[in-house]
C-alpha cells in the first residue's frame, strides 16, 4: 500500500491507497478542500465536523446530479439501440424482398429469353 500526505482545511491527513493511486488521491482530496474552504468562507468558522459533513452533503448532492443524469442517458442510449436495430431488421426485411423480387424478376427474363430462342427461326444461308 502506497501512502499520501494529503491536506484538507489546512490539516495534514496520512492516508493508504493503492500503488499507483496516488495522484488520484491527491486530486480527490484538493477537490474536497475546495468545497470545505468554500462553506468555510461563506459560513465562517462553524467547526471542523460540520464544515466536513456539510461539504459531504455538497458532494452527494453533485454524485445524486451526475447519477440522475447518467441514468437519463442509458435510457436514451437503450431507446436508440432499440431503434437501430428495429430499423436494421426493417431493412434486412427490404433487402430480402428487394432480392426475392430480383429473382423472381430475372426468372420471367429467362423464360421470357427462353421463348424467344425457342420461337426462333433458322435463318437460311
Amino acid at each position: 500500500m502506497a501512502q499520501v500526505t494529503v491536506s484538507i482545511d489546512g490539516k495534514a491527513y496520512r492516508m493508504a491507497c493503492e500503488e499507483g493511486q496516488e495522484g488520484h488521491l491527491t486530486e480527490l482530496a484538493t477537490r474536497f478542500d475546495q468545497y470545505v474552504g468554500h462553506l468555510k468562507s461563506q459560513f465562517g468558522e462553524i467547526g471542523d465536523l460540520r464544515l466536513t459533513v456539510m461539504a459531504g452533503i455538497m458532494v452527494m448532492d453533485e454524485l445524486s446530479e451526475v447519477n440522475r443524469r447518467l441514468k437519463k442517458l442509458e435510457a436514451e442510449v437503450g431507446n436508440l439501440t432499440d431503434g437501430r436495430d428495429a430499423a436494421m431488421s426493417d431493412q434486412m426485411k427490404s433487402e430480402e424482398a428487394l432480392a426475392a423480387a430480383l429473382s423472381e424478376v430475372t426468372q420471367q427474363i429467362h423464360g421470357i429469353a427462353a421463348k424467344l430462342n425457342g420461337r426462333s427461326t433458322p435463318t437460311a444461308s
